[in-house]
């Protein structure tokens, strides 16, 4: 009773900071969780009893209509059943009639509630098969009954983030992999399974002793067993929870060699650890890097070939990019290879054949090689390599195989996607600036060559860190420069999903403090276990994304002979007036400026945006110190899809005084804009408030929601036949239109 009493009291001081009471000690907020969690880790027998009183808490808040408490109880009911060494049938019933409850609201909470009820499901069926799954897809275990692979990229900007965050992050995912080899995880998912199965009748001491003392390749070989009786209990549609108890049992007596589970000692229940997920920290210094990281996640270079025969395939070919056909891109389609390099020293002696009897020295002289330079590719953009990676599991062959006449052609089996990359970023919003450039060119390299796309899921999370003392600023006198304002994207993640705002907004200032702890016993308890852990369980528990628009943007300069450039931003774009140079542009602006007053004269045409969703094209001119467009808006309700453009206009007000000027905040909400400077007086634009990408000498910025690269390829394919086609028809009706970036949450926007 005491120990009910005391988790009781935990589960409610947690629902109370939802409500927005936070606790009394400000160093707890965003470790209510952590410390319930490592509480029943200590106890592992505790774990019903917690999961009891979720499940009361469950109903009362869905009696009381307490919606807001519905989905984080339901997160950590499930990740405490995951981890629990034995839960009962009765127990996961009442979960799994609730989750199904859910089914009759609106999102997000019928789309979590299926989820979690056909993972109930399979977990009646075959206890254990939840904690095997992801410590098999987690920890990259070969299986091939579950061949699924997952992996943890953690992305921070040395320029945004100091040097010793960077180094305390660095070292506490190093030290979270140390102890975690394959053999230790095998052994881990064996004892789970079977005390999950067997309950209290499962020697646990035992079971370990037995596994320890055995060779690795016996221990695979169980692992393999006990993975493949999951599995098809888990897969079996009339599956029965006791025929698969009798099952494992059979295998945890051959193990043991000893008397049948019922007369062995009982030991109670034992917890077995979970393991930390595969985590690799990358400090962001090239533009392609993430694009890199993924390549080598789906085919290392170490498997790819040996390493002479690499380089001689890197010698030998190079990439001829071409467009693939968006109707096919569940197939392996790759540029045309060809070993010869137009270079004539390049050519093999024997490939010196003699002209023929009729050739003429004209054509001889035509079809003269010239001197030149082979480049070498790197080995990430080689066809040999991208080809290597498709003969994995899961692949399709890249040539097709020839068949016999009268035969039917075998039907190819389609790509699987076995590989996750969970891709983390920490920093404030111009990381995620970066991140949107970042995707914009993966999608524009996957529409010219698919390879990634049917072969990994993707998945971006967000934990913004703030210091204070970042390298990189924002753009001078810019007006977002506090902390909020470098963090809009997680103050609106936070309001739409207080789950989020609870466990991952608090660490904005928690990993700062935690990186510049002076060194001891106890920081490194703390840090080594507390970001790991909320690391972890952002990423295992946050699936429900919410989508952001990404904006194209089209600058083009004062100086004709300048290309125009193209860019993409997330969050902010800002103008400001451009200083003058010479000696002549200040003497006319300040003459300027005493007539008319501060700023340039703009010219501004937009969509606005109605109700109706009608397009409406209006202009105007005006006079302007500078503008701001926000994609983030300020209140979760309003909608996501629209910029918020505030333009500082300069009024002239004559008074018997004199002539004066007054600014004023003129706000619109478009989609489309368009912005020139009428007097050819350049402007500065500034991206997502990085001064890193600041563009001088701007004339004029078109603004547009950012296309989808691949709609626009199959739109070029159809303009082509039909010229006079304006609306979407086809194919091109089906594929998204607009490129979205989804930032995983864990209930995504709640209404």
């Amino acid at each position: 009773a005491e120990v009910e009493s005391d988790i009781l009291r935990r589960v409610r001081t947690l629902l109370r900071e939802l409500d927005g009471h936070h606790p009394t000690c400000q160093c707890d907020r965003g470790m209510l969780r952590w410390t319930l969690h490592k509480k029943i880790d200590q106890n592992p027998s505790n774990s019903s009893v917690l999961v009891g009183i979720l499940v009361k808490e469950l109903e009362r808040a869905e009696r009381g209509d307490f919606r807001h408490y519905i989905i984080p109880l339901l997160h950590t009911l499930m990740y405490t059943l995951i981890k629990a060494p034995c839960i009962s049938d009765e127990l996961c019933s009442r979960v799994y009639d609730f989750c199904k409850k859910l089914l009759t609201l609106p999102k997000p909470f019928c789309t979590i509630g299926l989820d979690y009820a056909v993972r109930l499901k399979m977990e009646r069926t075959a206890p254990g098969m939840l904690y095997q799954r992801m410590v098999i897809s987690e920890q990259s275990l070969k299986s091939d009954p579950y061949p699924y692979q997952e992996k943890i990229f953690i992305f921070a900007d040395p320029e945004l983030l100091s040097e010793a965050i960077c180094n305390a992050l660095v070292t506490d995912t190093e030290a979270a992999q140390v102890s975690q080899s394959p053999r230790a995880c095998m052994c881990y998912v064996i004892i789970h399974t079977m005390q999950a199965a067997l309950g209290e009748g499962c020697d646990v001491s035992g079971l370990k002793a037995r596994l320890q003392d055995m060779p690795t390749s016996d221990v695979e070989h169980w692992f393999h067993q006990v993975v493949a009786a999951v599995e098809c209990a888990g897969n079996e549609v009339s599956a029965d929870r006791g025929q698969h108890a009798a099952r494992l049992e059979k295998i945890y007596c051959t193990i043991l060699s000893s008397l049948p589970a019922g007369d062995a000692p009982l030991g109670g229940l034992q917890g077995t650890p979970l393991p930390n997920p595969n985590i690799s920290f990358h400090l962001w210094t090239e533009d392609d890097q993430l694009w890199k990281e993924l390549v080598l996640f789906i085919r290392p270079l170490s498997q790819s070939c040996e390493p002479d025969c690499l380089s001689q395939d890197l010698d030998n070919f190079e990439i001829q990019d071409i467009i693939s056909d968006c109707e096919c891109c569940e197939q392996t389609r790759f540029s045309v290879l060809s070993t010869d390099s137009g270079i004539e020293r390049d050519l093999p002696m024997a490939a010196e054949e003699p002209l023929a009897p009729f050739s003429t020295e004209t054509d001889q002289s035509r079809l003269q090689r010239k001197g030149g330079i082979k480049k070498k590719p790197s080995p990430l953009e080689s066809v040999a390599f991208l080809q290597a990676g498709c003969n994995g599991p899961g692949m399709k062959p890249p040539v097709k195989p020839q068949r016999r006449p009268g035969i039917p052609p075998e039907p190819a089996a389609p790509l699987q996607r076995l590989h996750t990359a969970r891709i983390v970023l920490l920093g404030d919003d111009r990381i995620l600036g970066r991140l949107a450039q970042a995707y914009h060119s993966l999608r524009k390299r996957e529409t010219r060559r698919v390879f990634l796309t049917p072969r990994l899921n993707l998945q971006f999370y967000y934990i913004p860190v703030v210091t204070g003392h970042s390298k990189t600023l924002a753009v001078t006198d810019h007006p977002a420069t506090g902390q909020e304002d470098l963090c809009e994207v997680a103050g609106y993640l936070g309001r739409a999903d207080p789950w989020y705002e609870s466990n991952i907004n608090t660490l904005c200032h928690v990993i700062p403090k935690l990186a510049t702890m002076p060194s001891s016993p106890s920081k490194h308890l703390v840090t080594d276990l507390f970001i790991t852990d909320v690391i972890a369980y952002y990423v295992r528990m946050g699936i429900q994304p919410v989508c952001f628009q990404v904006y194209a943007v089209k600058i083009f300069f004062n100086d004709p002979a300048q290309e125009p450039a193209e860019d993409v931003f997330l969050t902010e774009l800002c103008t400001q007036v451009q200083d003058s140079i010479s000696h002549r542009e200040l003497s006319m602006t300040k003459k300027k400026m005493t007539l008319d007053g501060p700023g340039i004269d703009l010219t501004v045409t937009y969509r606005k945006v109605v109700v109706s969703d009608r397009a409406k094209e209006l202009a105007m001119s005006l006079r302007s110190t500078g503008l701001v467009m926000k994609a983030i808006p300020a209140d979760e309700a309003e909608d996501l899809m629209c910029l918020n453009v505030n333009i500082t206009e300069i009024v002239r007000i004559n008074n018997l005084s004199g002539r004066s000027f007054s600014a004023v905040a003129n706000r619109l909400k478009t989609r489309n804009i368009k912005i020139r400077s009428t007097e050819q007086r350049p402007f500065t634009v500034c991206l997502d408030k990085d001064s890193r990408r600041a563009y001088r000498n701007v004339i004029s910025v078109e603004v547009s929601p950012c296309l989808e690269p691949s709609y626009c390829l199959q739109k070029t394919r159809i303009m082509k036949f039909n010229l006079h086609e304006t609306e979407d028809v086809g194919l091109v009706k089906y594929m998204p239109k607009s490129l979205l970036l989804p930032i995983n949450t864990f209930a995504g926007i709640i209404q």
